[in-house]
């Protein structure tokens, strides 16, 4: 867990793709790390922000909603997504 937070904490600002445990996918960028959860504002194909909840969050407009580092089994950066 504590190397996910180093991760997420490095890549703050940028479109990660991250895999959970029982294998659902978030798409979104990274715009808050806390010890325990990374919070993501999904984003669309080609790194634009996608449809959310509209309502102003961490680092702007979107739908920013947390993830617990615990359950995170993957990690990949935005750049490598898409292309």
């Amino acid at each position: 867990m504590q190397n996910y937070y180093h991760i997420c904490r490095q890549h703050h600002g940028k479109v990660a793709r991250i895999t959970e445990r029982n294998g659902r996918v978030h798409v979104g960028r990274i715009v808050r790390v806390t010890r325990s959860k990374v919070y993501i504002s999904p984003v669309g194909h080609g790194g634009h922000r996608g449809y959310g909840y509209g309502y102003w969050g961490w680092g702007g407009w979107g739908a920013a909603y947390g993830i617990g580092l615990g359950l995170i089994t993957g990690f990949a950066l935005g750049g490598l997504l898409f292309w």
